[in-house]
């Protein structure tokens, strides 16, 4: 099944663009001078040791840090100062690698607080129950019910959050980020404590997304799901970025064997 919830083209091209990007905390270089670009279409992983600079890269590019240095372009456009909730209405969304959820609510609640950025009526819209929000509502429902139907959840649909095993949690997780229908995906540790039949089922399904029309750039410890499911990849150490290429010129890379993957076998 292909997803195919987003609307958005299968062009190609430069995406995302990070110019000398740089953060300092105090006299840190946390990212430094990072160049790297994320083409339309693709799956890019961004890997590296913990402390490298990963995390700060994504919030750099959703704006919930300011950097020190450098440009981040999105479609030709320069959001680098632009604050969250810009970016989000432009088309980049990011999933994050703890389960941020409403536990108390359903899943399918989960999955409609994640159209917020795209309501284009708002709260005295709500309470005067006009025609414009209850048309944004319907839409909403029927769009929350296509995710959840594509990635294996509507049996869940009315099932508290906080009932949810750790793997659907995180399937959720991921459909919460699908429901502003974004361009750019940010996913962040998405098989973490995952098992292997698990795993193999969430890397089906970022495949899918991506055939659906949305770019994703991944950050991920499991390099077997990294190798076989990335076309590119980037390796990250002490906030530089010192290797860029495909899985198997990756595996291949002395500077990277050292820094982070050791020798094992990392194909899929």
């Amino acid at each position: 099944m292909v997803i195919t919830v987003t609307g958005h083209r299968q062009e190609t091209g430069l995406l995302l663009q990070t110019k000398e990007l740089t953060k300092n905390f105090g006299g840190l270089a946390a990212v430094h001078s990072l160049d790297m670009v994320v083409n339309r279409g693709e799956i890019l992983a961004l890997i590296g040791p913990n402390g490298a600079g990963k995390t700060t890269v994504y919030n750099l590019i959703t704006g919930f840090l300011r950097p020190s240095g450098g440009k981040i372009l999105f479609n030709g456009e320069e959001i680098t100062h632009k604050r969250p909730h810009q970016i989000a209405k432009l088309g980049i969304v990011r999933s994050f690698q703890a389960n941020i959820l409403f536990m108390e609510k359903t899943v399918k609640e989960n999955v409609l607080l994640g159209f917020h950025t795209k309501y284009r009526n708002g709260f005295f819209q709500e309470i005067l129950n006009s025609k414009g929000y209850r048309k944004e509502k319907i839409e909403a429902e029927k769009r929350a019910d296509e995710i959840l139907s594509v990635l294996n959840l509507s049996h869940f649909r009315d099932q508290l959050t906080k009932n949810l095993t750790h793997g659907y949690q995180r399937m959720l997780g991921v459909a919460v980020a699908l429901a502003p229908a974004p361009e750019l995906l940010l996913l962040d540790e998405p098989v973490a404590g995952l098992n292997d039949e698990e795993t193999a089922f969430m890397m089906r399904l970022i495949r899918q997304i991506r055939d659906g029309g949305v770019t994703i750039l991944l950050v991920e410890h499991d390099m077997k799901a990294v190798m076989g499911n990335c076309e590119r990849i980037v390796v990250m150490n002490y906030g530089r970025k010192i290797a860029e290429g495909t899985p198997s010129e990756i595996v291949q890379d002395a500077d990277v064997i050292k820094a982070y993957l050791g020798t094992g076998d990392y194909h899929a």
